[in-house]
């Protein structure tokens, strides 16, 4: 089976958020299952400044877009057994930051019209083109539009991934044709509620359009969740999937994770997981007691459940927990911590920042880790947290609820609530606070959580199993 996996973002050239983490970690399991699986992403400048020399150029040629023609050019490394490939094109690539540039729209169409003409140019011809997120829906288009008539295309079958339904990639309805360059006849495709939108499309192209947890495909068909797609994706239903993502294993392990103080694994877990909270204590300046220790390792913004932290929060520190916390957002959040950990010095400790090494002595050192989330496609935080020992409280939401099961209910690995309110998270927490004091049940769920299987190994292999369902539907 030969996938080519598109994504704008990977892990490690290049990374904003969770779609980089996945694209940096599926395919390499993927590839561990016998796959033949390559990943295409934009050569964004500091690709080509960090890893020039092991970069290999391919081929160059001009893509055709809307009335303009642009260079491409094609370079490639491998990395674990995965082959990657770079569009190189620096008007569009060579910027600072990754997305929030006036002409997005423009850039992701041209990386999609490349993917195809790059595979029209090299020789591999994939079973299935795999596109995540608005940015590579139009590659589901592109095909069916240009290039469906060469006999390499006629066996290849497309997936949508939606990570995020939030993010659509909508403009204005004159983008169609002077930049994208989609012919009137085939402008309904992209056409939804007056606006030009790229997820649309990918949705109406693709054979499978899957999501990134079961709950979430089911929740995005409810218009609570779906930012007015869920008309039609109960439409499309038939061929919606919901594949729950995992962490990299081998990146995240407290075994012989060099970025912590201790090391430690599920059996042996004890003097590991102490040492790195002193040293999580030294960083925030919290004081040396009994108690526990509860993280947020967040964008500070309300979808993430953070009016009900700012409404408990006090509450919490007044009854028992020191409080973490590492992240950038809202000035409202920014602000509220800030406050916090000026009145509760010694028990609050806030960083308003982006930090990843300081992100890993966090999991680690902690208790509880706190993820309230308003929606959550998949959420990597909270499997990052079970890897690390640290107990998750959060609401039942997409991949949270998935992956994170109430320990009141027998074998859990950590606290939930359904009801997005204030007072159910405060109740949650204290029944963590409570467990906490517990010591011997305290450990049990320790090794539970550390136990639990958020690994690529499972979902790697129901990915496998929908591009052969998708193969199969000639």
């Amino acid at each position: 089976m030969k996938v080519l996996y598109c994504s704008s973002e990977a892990v490690p050239f290049a990374a904003s958020g969770g779609l980089g983490d996945v694209a940096g970690s599926l395919p390499k399991a993927l590839y561990d299952e016998g796959v033949d699986v390559r990943v295409v992403m934009p050569m964004y400048g500091q690709i080509k400044e960090k890893y020039g020399d092991q970069l290999e150029f391919v081929k160059s040629f001009d893509v055709s877009l809307g009335w303009r023609s642009q260079y491409c050019g094609v370079f490639t490394l491998t990395k674990d057994g995965v082959v990657y490939y770079f569009i190189d094109n620096e008007y569009y690539f060579k910027r600072q930051g990754l997305y929030g540039h006036y002409d997005d729209g423009e850039r992701f169409a041209y990386f999609s019209k490349a993917i195809l003409e790059m595979l029209v140019n090299i020789d591999f011809t994939p079973d299935i083109i795999h596109t995540n997120d608005w940015q590579t829906a139009l590659v589901t288009l592109y095909i069916n539009v240009y290039y469906r008539h060469m006999p390499k295309f006629y066996n290849t079958k497309t997936v949508l991934t939606i990570h995020n339904i939030q993010y659509q990639g909508q403009y204005g309805m004159d983008m169609v044709g002077g930049v994208l360059g989609i012919p009137n006849e085939y402008a309904h495709q992209l056409e939804y509620e007056g606006a030009c939108n790229f997820m649309k499309a990918g949705i109406e192209n693709a054979d499978k359009v899957t999501t990134v947890s079961p709950s979430y495909a089911q929740e995005i068909l409810d218009p609570w969740y779906s930012h007015g797609l869920d008309p039609l994706l109960r439409e499309r239903q038939h061929k919606l999937w919901g594949i729950l993502n995992g962490i990299d294993y081998v990146s995240y392990n407290p075994a012989d994770d060099k970025g912590i103080v201790a090391n430690f694994t599920a059996d042996d877990f004890e003097k590991g997981k102490a040492a790195c909270k002193a040293e999580l204590r030294e960083i925030f300046g919290l004081e040396e007691n009994d108690k526990p220790i509860a993280a947020v390792v967040s964008r500070l913004v309300e979808h993430k459940g953070f009016d009900l932290v700012k409404s408990v929060a006090e509450r919490l520190v007044e009854d028992g927990y020191q409080l973490v916390v590492l992240g950038t957002g809202e000035a409202q959040y920014e602000d509220f911590f800030g406050y916090m950990a000026y009145k509760y010095p010694g028990q609050v400790g806030v960083r308003l920042a982006f930090i990843p090494a300081l992100a890993r002595k966090i999991y680690a050192g902690s208790d509880i880790f706190i993820m309230p989330s308003k929606s959550e496609p998949c959420g990597l935080s909270q499997m990052i947290a079970l890897r690390y020992g640290t107990v998750p409280v959060v609401r039942e939401t997409g991949g949270l609820r998935d992956s994170v099961h109430d320990c009141g209910y027998g074998n859990g690995n950590g606290f939930t609530f359904a009801d997005y309110d204030s007072y159910k998270l405060y109740e949650c927490c204290q029944r963590a606070l409570g467990a906490y004091y517990d010591k011997e049940n305290w450990s049990n769920l320790v090794k539970s959580a550390m136990e639990s299987d958020c690994s690529w190994n499972v979902s790697a292999k129901e990915y496998i199993r929908m591009y052969e369902d998708c193969m199969s539907q000639w």
